[in-house]
């Protein structure tokens, strides 16, 4: 069984990374090459700056190349649940965002012609027990009367026509799903980026960031350093680098994916025949999709815990008796993929897009990353450029955890508290 992620281990190598020390002048220096800075690397390339990213270790080497494969729409609260805290239109803001952001996808893709086995499915969100039907229900009628019309409720009397499995009591649709391979997404996306212009760097943490009286920026890396006019920050939950205001307001919890053999057609048909992506609507919840090459990819916090070897083998563990529990006919499927990621949570579950000191960023994706990471890296593209752009995080607030420096000591409290709500509801 393989530690990699089946993303990265199954994805083509990229080919343009800059050779050579980092060094000289750049109009925009993007720290981190996952699908933010790349996605804002390849939108300011085209219109003919000369980008820099600077990532610490490979392309899409964590969260981007590390996650479920997922592409929904969705905020990544129940929506009935964020109406009640935010209010009705602010909620309904935010949820279109994302909306917009499944759309932005499908635009670079078809633009930049990416081979990723792209797919819109739908997305299909699970009761798990009995009485989260009636909340599904709540939540749907809400999603209809504000944002999506298409949205589709599954009874659970039908339940077994989308899903090869008794343990589900219902379902609730929302079309505008998609799914991709994700290393070959990402990669697409950097050759695209490197080939409109920019210069993108791998193994180049970056160790000092200095605003200059001229209010230029010196970036300083392993690489060498370089002066820029404008920084992002497309970091994420990295421990790397001088951006300790950043790690207080972002807590790093582990998420655990192992994917399987590949499985028969007959098989796939009987379990998945309509071929979307699923989650499940426990707090402590899994979520999973088929593959192009007919794998079960599985995934949820199965620990509340960092993701390390240990951690991760672990988790794996775990996560192949609960999907042996869910779907019996797998009882006998070999796993040949085990791999661990960091989510970049906000308290709040809403990503975070600004500026500070005159250093922009984009992150805080919270576990819905794909599409609103690709998504935000056009939009601050615009906003570097000073382009009129509607971004709906740029007036959240954003505290510092309190008690939090950037190791999250109290991941086991959270996963107590949360185990033990899932068994409450």
């Amino acid at each position: 069984m393989a530690s990699e992620s089946y993303w990265l281990d199954t994805s083509p190598d990229f080919t343009g990374a800059a050779k050579g020390p980092v060094t000289g002048r750049a109009d925009v220096v993007i720290v981190g090459a996952g699908f933010t800075g790349l996605s804002a690397a390849l939108a300011l390339a085209k219109r003919g700056a000369h980008v820099v990213v600077l990532e610490a270790g490979r392309v899409i080497g964590e969260a981007s190349g590390r996650n479920g494969g997922h592409c929904n729409t969705g905020v990544a609260q129940d929506y009935a649940t964020l109406v009640e805290r935010v209010g009705r239109e602010q909620a309904r803001g935010f949820y279109m965002a994302y909306a917009q952001a499944v759309r932005t996808v499908e635009r670079v893709i078809q633009e930049e012609a990416l081979a990723c086995d792209f797919l819109k499915t739908g997305k299909l969100k699970l009761a798990a027990k009995p009485h989260h039907y009636e909340a599904l229900a709540r939540t749907g009628e809400l999603i209809f009367q504000d944002v999506d019309p298409e949205v589709e409720l599954v009874a659970p009397a039908q339940i077994r026509d989308e899903i090869g499995s008794d343990r589900f009591y219902g379902g609730l649709i929302q079309r505008n799903g998609g799914q991709m391979h994700m290393g070959r997404f990402g990669v697409g996306l950097a050759e695209a980026a490197v080939r409109r212009g920019a210069q993108v760097y791998e193994q180049a943490p970056v160790t000092d960031l200095q605003k200059l009286p001229s209010g230029r920026f010196r970036i300083r890396s392993d690489r060498g350093e370089l002066e820029a006019g404008q920084v992002l920050l497309a970091t994420g939950n990295s421990q790397f680098g001088p951006f300790s205001w950043i790690r207080r307001r972002i807590t790093s919890v582990g998420s655990f994916i192992v994917a399987t053999e590949p499985l028969s057609s007959r098989l796939i048909d009987d379990l998945f025949p309509k071929r979307r992506t699923y989650v499940t609507s426990r707090i402590i919840g899994n979520y999973f999709r088929t593959t192009a090459d007919n794998r079960l990819i599985f995934g949820g916090r199965a620990r509340f815990a960092l993701s390390n070897p240990r951690s991760d083998a672990k988790s794996g563990e775990i996560l192949h008796a609960g999907l042996q529990a869910l779907f019996p006919a797998m009882r006998d499927t070999r796993i040949e993929y085990c791999w661990g990621g960091l989510v970049d949570m906000t308290a709040d579950r809403l990503p975070r897009a600004g500026e500070r000191d005159g250093v922009f960023y984009a992150m805080g994706y919270s576990g819905h990353g794909v599409q609103m990471s690709v998504h935000m890296g056009q939009v601050m593209a615009d906003v570097l450029e000073g382009r009129i752009q509607e971004n709906p995080w740029r007036a959240l607030d954003w505290p510092a955890i309190p008690g939090h420096f950037g190791k999250p000591w109290f991941l086991p409290l959270v996963g107590a508290y949360y185990q033990l709500q899932d068994r409450l509801h």
